[in-house]
């Protein structure tokens, strides 16, 4: 497993991670407590160390197991995020200190560490940002030694550049290859910050394996069923068409070819995967494959090609 730093902070990090969410039932539907710790051991077995999460996954199941599977592990790393309050019906989002405070406090008691490695405001909007407080909180973490490193998951560009100019450590944000835009937008600003990029969604949620016929239906537990209308799922589909040129020589699938896209970006320190499965982990870490990952050409040629079908590179 290829290490990478996680931009300015002090920690190299596996190259791909392990993302918890659908392992905790809340994305996907269920999964068995039995085969979400066999997917945990096996990525600790093939050499993944930073492992990420949230509070809300499974209401604190998801960081309590992982509390429970990482201890003796060496060394590990988790990035858990925080801003959803659950006590609430619905659960609504906060970012004010004292919520901050609270939250942060439940996670590092569910993941049995005294210093938690990184910890993210988890999908603040653009005026939630405006408020310095929420960072500063992070800040004050962090130089009390509670934290090694602090930023934002973003769900958009304008967020994420936000985050940015306000120095964060560690930013996370979708990235892929119908998705490559956000992070394209605000490359400018990684760089000269230095922050640490945390690329999720890079399968799409599933979408760019490629396997999918268009009149697939998902449960109604699965958050796919209301992602995209019946005529968008099928404009997803052809999207894919764009792909395919690069499944050729080492690149054996569209899968494959998705998650090299994002591993060949310098700008990535690791890619969140969510396998639901051991033999989902297997398949995406055997086809990651190596540096250089694609050729310049082939994603020069990618560009041209999601250009032509409206999609903003």
């Amino acid at each position: 497993m290829r290490k990478r730093p996680l931009g300015k902070t002090t920690l190299q990090v596996s190259e791909l991670a392990l993302g918890t969410w659908g392992l905790s039932g809340d994305g996907y539907g269920p999964v068995s407590s039995v085969e979400v710790e066999r997917v945990i051991d096996r990525a600790l077995a093939i050499g993944i160390d930073l492992f990420d999460t949230a509070d809300v996954y499974g209401r604190g199941e998801m960081e309590r197991c992982l509390g429970k599977r990482l201890q003796g592990a060496g060394a590990t790393y988790v990035v858990t995020k925080i801003g959803t309050d659950l006590d609430e019906l619905p659960p609504k989002k906060r970012f004010d200190p004292a919520h901050l405070r609270t939250a942060f406090e439940r996670s590092q008691e569910r993941l049995a560490r005294d210093v938690v490695d990184v910890v993210l405001l988890h999908n603040p909007t653009v005026a939630a940002m405006r408020s310095k407080e929420p960072l500063a909180f992070l800040k004050e973490l962090k130089q009390a030694g509670k934290i090694r490193a602090f930023g934002v998951s973003a769900g958009s560009a304008d967020v994420a550049r936000s985050a940015l100019r306000d120095e964060v450590d560690v930013i996370e944000i979708a990235y892929n290859a119908l998705l490559p835009g956000d992070l394209h937008e605000v490359a400018g600003d990684v760089s000269e910050s230095g922050a640490g990029v945390l690329a999720r969604s890079v399968l799409a949620h599933g979408l760019l394996a490629g396997q999918w016929s268009p009149d697939r239906d998902f449960y109604p537990d699965d958050h796919r069923a209301e992602r995209w209308t019946r005529d968008e799922f099928k404009t997803r589909l052809r999207q894919l068409d764009a792909l395919r040129p690069l499944v050729t020589g080492n690149v054996v699938s569209l899968r494959a070819a998705a998650l090299r896209f994002v591993l060949a970006n310098h700008l990535v320190s690791t890619a969140v995967l969510g396998p639901r499965s051991v033999a989902q982990l297997d398949q995406l870490v055997r086809e990651a494959g190596m540096p250089p990952y694609l050729r310049d050409t082939a994603l020069t040629d990618l560009s041209t090609r999601l250009k032509d079908l409206g999609i903003t590179t």
